[in-house]
């Protein structure tokens, strides 16, 4: 049995694309998928399955999400070693959970403009691309940073952010399952 941590994008954000975390459960658990467990309001999930990713299983939630839900999310579908590499690989030592960010990047990209991010970049602001993740350290706050917002655009590829906390509680719930 494989574990996944899915990070879906886009739902329960600004009172828009609602999907309660027991509706999650009940979707995953409806498609094969076991012992799943949520993470807070904003689409995090873990749980096993006898499915590889490459059988399409991220479209597949997706797709249940869109029958359920009338939209359809853009799911990142991680496997346990993947996200432990990210964690591996982080370039920045902070007990701010909030100040650290992993961007979890669809795919590795092919042009990333890193020149865009730095002219946007605050002077307090690091960052650093490493494979399929994009790490953003933001001391005074992602809320201002216009470099958060330009992640996508600039190395053109879809996105979803998970801020350190997030990104250490997943990483608990894989050793829970």
């Amino acid at each position: 049995m494989n574990t996944y941590v899915a990070l879906i994008r886009g739902i329960n954000v600004g009172g828009k694309t609602t999907l309660p975390m027991k509706n999650l459960v009940q979707i995953l658990e409806d498609i094969g998928c076991e012992k799943v467990r949520t993470y807070i309001q904003s689409g995090n999930a873990v749980f096993q399955c006898n499915k590889n990713r490459g059988s399409n299983l991220a479209t597949e939630i997706s797709s249940e999400i869109m029958k359920r839900l009338g939209v359809e999310p853009k799911v990142l579908l991680l496997e346990d070693a993947e996200l432990q590499e990210a964690i591996n690989n982080n370039p920045y030592e902070t007990d701010d959970g909030k100040t650290l960010h992993f961007f979890f990047l669809d795919s590795r990209p092919a042009h990333p403009d890193l020149e865009l991010l730095v002219s946007v970049k605050a002077q307090s602001e690091e960052i650093k691309l490493n494979e399929k993740i994009f790490y953003l350290y933001a001391p005074d706050g992602i809320g201002r940073s216009r470099l958060a917002a330009k992640v996508e655009q600039a190395l053109g590829v879809l996105a979803t952010a998970r801020n350190w906390n997030t990104v250490r509680k997943l990483m608990t719930m894989v050793g829970q399952a």
